[in-house]
């Protein structure tokens, strides 16, 4: 890292780049949702909430940035039993909202906890990886991170909120990769969490063509996770299957370790039976929302409904778009939650082809500003927090522009900075401030 002792906080205290790249995407993104619930009943207060977080999410950056943020890595602890107690508490004194009790409901407005949980999490993690680099290509350190990470998976499955956790393991992985962890040992969590998923994928998918059932082989697995009888059945065929490739590799004098055979056995029953887990977790809603993801066409007046009239939204915008407030997907209904979820949807239709790219490429800039505070921070610390911010804001830009091509869920995931939400918008500038006050002090002695 670059340090030079005495260079003091003068020049370039501001990463300005960054800065209004951010309030530019916050512009643009209030005028979408100022203009996206002019329809709604409750429009007075959406735009009331959102007009009165832009000063508070404001002063929650300066203040962020003001503070050395090597005081997180000194109060790891404090941080860490924070955000579990936010977590922790949500699920006690909490409020429902559409099936997950992720809600503080205050008198004059409502806090989602994982949100600034995550930026917690952002932080307890790269003081752990900067107080491990010297062992951080050992397994033991990518578990140990996860360990710190499992507590607040466990809490926001909870709720449930599996967005959360679709948002922040990637994010931990990012961080893992930049500290220099081993890719090996990467692959083996990518490939755990992976088959947790594709499970209940495949599962779905025999649901939406029940026909498939008349396979017994087919059927037998689509019942697999109604019985423990046939859970252990399947993870003894898995077992005795790795066993034999083994002999079979002795046979053909292949030299390969046991253990990578048995590593691999382990990593796809784990995988099982997290895919269990998820789908008895899974709410009827975020099943629908699997659903509409493989087939968007099989629901087109229900579930599939909000995904399908988002695409439209943004075709019909076209090269210029149909003008600032003048959408009429958006203004008149078409596409619901449109202010939160598809907010990409009001810009595609009322700024156009060029509005779109204009943020996609804000978005760009903005990361790329980022890894360069990472470059250029003081200590490890400081790189791993920008790592990690960086890896939060690209999760956020995949997951929602992947939700319009088809390529993700529908996960009810907002995107930072353009959509309504003043818990992400306080959260997301928080971040920012911290990533401030690394480049801030990027020289400085202080």
């Amino acid at each position: 890292m670059i340090f030079t002792p005495g260079t003091g906080l003068k020049k370039g205290r501001v990463d300005w780049v960054l800065f209004f790249a951010a309030l530019t995407l916050l512009a643009i993104g209030t005028l979408a949702v100022i203009s996206s619930v002019s329809a709604l009943p409750n429009q007075a207060r959406i735009v009331r909430i959102q007009l009165t977080a832009i000063p508070l999410a404001m002063l929650a950056f300066g203040a962020a940035w003001s503070l050395n943020y090597q005081v997180y890595q000194d109060q790891w602890k404090f941080v860490y039993g924070f955000l579990l107690a936010m977590l922790a508490g949500v699920l006690v004194f909490g409020v429902v909202d559409k099936g997950s009790r992720s809600w503080y409901r205050l008198p004059f407005f409502s806090v989602q906890p994982s949100e600034f949980a995550r930026v917690g999490l952002i932080l307890v993690l790269a003081n752990f990886l900067d107080k491990r680099m010297g062992k951080i290509k050992e397994l033991r350190t990518v578990l140990g991170a996860f360990a710190l990470c499992l507590p607040v998976f466990i809490l926001m499955i909870e709720q449930p909120d599996f967005s959360g956790v679709l948002l922040t393991f990637p994010l931990a992985l990012i961080m893992l990769f930049a500290a220099g962890a081993s890719v090996f040992h990467l692959s083996i969590i990518v490939g755990y969490a992976l088959i947790s998923g594709l499970f209940p994928i495949l599962w779905t998918i025999i649901k939406l063509n029940p026909e498939l059932m008349d396979n017994a082989l087919i059927s037998y697995f689509f019942h697999l996770s109604d019985s423990w009888t046939s859970a252990l059945i399947f993870v003894a065929a898995v077992v005795f299957g790795f066993w034999l490739l083994w002999r079979l590799s002795v046979r053909l004098y292949a030299n390969l370790s046991g253990i990578y055979f048995a590593g691999a056995a382990v990593v796809l029953i784990l995988g099982f039976f997290s895919g269990v887990l998820v789908k008895r977790q899974m709410k009827e809603y975020q099943e629908k929302r699997l659903e509409v993801f493989l087939s968007p066409e099989t629901d087109p007046r229900g579930a599939g409904y909000n995904l399908l009239q988002a695409r439209i939204a943004i075709g019909s915008g076209g090269i210029l778009g149909r003008g600032i407030f003048s959408g009429t997907q958006s203004r008149l209904g078409f596409v619901p939650e449109r202010h939160t979820d598809f907010i990409l949807a009001v810009v595609g239709e009322e700024m156009g082809f060029w509005g779109m790219l204009a943020v996609t490429g804000l978005y760009a800039l903005l990361m790329r500003r980022l890894i360069q505070g990472a470059r250029l921070a003081r200590d490890r610390f400081g790189y791993l927090v920008n790592c990690g911010i960086f890896g939060m804001f690209l999760v956020y830009f995949s997951i929602n522009f992947g939700m319009l091509l088809g390529l993700a869920p529908v996960a009810g995931v907002p995107l930072p900075l353009l959509s309504y939400g003043g818990s992400n918008l306080l959260a997301t500038m928080t971040a920012l401030g911290i990533a401030q006050s690394v480049y801030a002090r990027r020289y400085a002695l202080v």
